[in-house]
């Protein structure tokens, strides 16, 4: 009897879980398109061909581009999302540098510095005084004032108008992973981008001879009222050397920004023998200097191997110059189910994943939270209690306290269990895995416990075990799933 109800259990979850998978084989393939290539929407260092990269890198994300050709030589979280700080200002100025010619001249009002948030980095725009549009945009590259920021955006018609424009353009570039909330970069709920479209912004702004003249400039005289004038220096420290930084031989460019919520990001430019390569540094642990040490270093590693270094991915082209559309970015793809896939449960669990490239949303495991089985719509997966398997030493008493301790400890500790049994989470025979080293045959529910245990790829290379999580790119599973071949 026992026999008859395990097979049947098995029988339940397959079917179960074969219907879900076939429909969203369909939708699988649009809705897994990483933009750049498939090992650019992997966490982790994505290298190859190449070896000796910098030790001790700190940024949550960074990425090695080549500026001609647009390949990527090497990344690390390239579509992590991230406050950008002052390095949307590319962005910004990607969207509205062509809309002025330099010369035009613009008496700024009182209304054109209205909405400027508290604590914004500023070069001293006074109203009532004349500035050109070069002058202006001296101030946003150079000292990164939003101030300058805001009356460009008032003379495009407005902080909103503006706004709408940057996120257009930032879709024609396929720059998917950002979301613009203010032209200024400051930290506003929501506001991302990630170190692969932050590298497009630079790329693109680079084609364009005034904005590799602004970026690379070290230091300009602005306007002080009255016929007076003062110097501002660009704040960018591998272009200038200042606050014990040394220059870097052959930097054109391009932006650097920080907020006390985004830390400190960084794009730059350098040209050596024929070669410019970009890179990008988001969020490092290190202090002020260390976005521009590691920039350095990475900067190093690619005129050192850019040569034997096989591309990872590629800087797509926009899509108004005849580059080829994508479908979805990695957190649109991890955020949004595949048409046909499993919806969430009336217990308020996301349903469970499929293998990777299915398209199935995986809840973080960080959330606390478990999805449910298949044949136990709004159920938690229950855990298995036991006593603690250990040995016990001879010649010692347990007082009712010890024990009392021991059996708290051991809940919990059992093997997960998924279904309406527990038997449904035990591998069907013939399962490869760490012990049996034979194929696998049909689905396979597996339990954290055994996550830890097995090896990356353990239950077949088809797809990657565990499946990472959308939201924060790790591997680790907040409960039993089906495997699928």
């Amino acid at each position: 009897m026992r026999d008859s109800s395990r097979l049947s259990r098995r029988a339940v979850l397959g079917l179960a879980a074969a219907a879900p998978l076939a429909a969203a084989a369909p939708a699988s393939a649009s809705a897994a398109t990483v933009i750049g290539g498939e090992r650019l929407g992997r966490s982790g260092v994505q290298v190859s061909g190449a070896s000796g990269l910098p030790k001790k890198l700190t940024a949550r994300a960074w990425l090695v581009a080549d500026h001609e050709s647009g390949e990527v030589l090497a990344a690390y979280n390239a579509h992590r999302r991230l406050a950008p700080a002052s390095t949307l200002k590319m962005l910004f100025a990607d969207t509205v540098l062509k809309k002025f010619e330099r010369a035009e001249r613009h008496t700024v009002t009182a209304d054109d510095l209205v909405g400027i948030p508290a604590g914004s980095s500023l070069v001293g725009v006074q109203a009532g005084t004349t500035y050109t549009v070069e002058q202006l945009w001296l101030g946003v590259f150079l000292r990164s004032g939003n101030d300058a920021v805001h009356v460009l955006s008032h003379m495009n018609g407005g902080v909103a108008e503006t706004v709408a424009q940057m996120q257009a353009k930032a879709e024609d570039l396929q720059a998917l992973d950002t979301h613009v909330v203010s032209p200024d970069g400051f930290d506003h709920k929501g506001q991302l981008s990630s170190a692969y479209d932050l590298t497009l912004f630079a790329r693109h702004g680079l084609a364009d001879a005034d904005f590799r003249d602004y970026c690379a400039t070290r230091t300009a005289d602005f306007p002080a009222g009255r016929k007076k004038t003062f110097q501002i220096q660009n704040t960018d420290r591998l272009l200038t050397g200042a606050w014990g930084m040394e220059t870097y031989d052959g930097l054109i460019g391009v932006k650097n920004g920080y907020t006390s919520h985004a830390g400190n990001t960084f794009t730059g430019a350098a040209t050596r023998g024929g070669r410019t390569l970009l890179v990008t540094v988001m969020h490092p642990k290190s202090g002020g200097n260390g976005v521009y040490e590691e920039t350095a270093k990475l900067l190093d590693w690619g005129f050192a191997h850019a040569a034997s270094a096989k591309p990872v991915g590629t800087l797509v082209d926009p899509i108004s110059e005849g580059g080829a559309t994508a479908t979805a970015t990695p957190s649109a793809a991890a955020a949004k189910p595949a048409a046909g896939a499993r919806a969430s449960t009336a217990g308020g669990h996301s349903s469970w994943g499929l293998v990777a490239g299915a398209g199935e949303r995986w809840r973080c495991w960080r959330a606390g939270r478990s999805p449910c089985a298949p044949a136990g719509a709004g159920r938690k997966p229950a855990r298995r209690r036991g006593r603690r398997r250990g040995r016990r030493r001879r010649g010692t008493r347990r007082g009712k306290g010890k024990r009392r301790r021991r059996r708290r400890r051991s809940r919990g500790r059992g093997r997960r269990t998924a279904g309406p049994g527990a038997d449904a989470h035990r591998q069907p025979p013939g399962a490869w895995c760490r012990s049996s080293r034979q194929p696998p045959r049909g689905p396979v529910l597996t339990s954290r416990s055994h996550a830890r245990s097995a090896p990356t790829r353990c239950h077949g290379a088809t797809a990657a075990f565990p499946p990472r999580c959308g939201p924060c790119g790790r591997r680790k599973p907040s409960a039993p799933y089906v495997k699928f071949w």
